[in-house]
C-alpha cells in the first residue's frame, strides 16, 4: 500500500493493492495506475530509476539508521 494526494477529492488517501488497476515498468521507473476511494483514476511513479532521477543520494548516512 502507499499514500497519494488525490486531486479529484483533494485528500491524502491510502491506496491498497486491490485498488491498483495496472503497472507499467519503463526506463523512468514504475508507473502504478490506481483507483482512489472517491472513484477517480490516478497514477503514481516510483521505483529505483525514478528515485535516482528525482533526488540525488545523500552522501552521509541517515541519522536514524545508526
Amino acid at each position: 500500500m502507499f499514500d497519494i494526494h488525490c486531486s479529484a477529492c483533494d485528500r491524502r488517501q491510502l491506496i491498497f493493492p486491490g485498488q491498483i488497476t495496472d503497472l507499467v515498468n519503463d526506463d523512468a521507473g514504475i508507473l502504478v495506475f490506481y483507483t482512489c476511494w472517491c472513484g477517480a483514476a490516478g497514477a503514481w511513479r516510483t521505483g529505483a530509476a525514478h528515485a535516482e532521477k528525482a533526488s540525488p543520494r545523500p552522501t552521509a548516512g541517515h541519522a536514524l539508521a545508526s
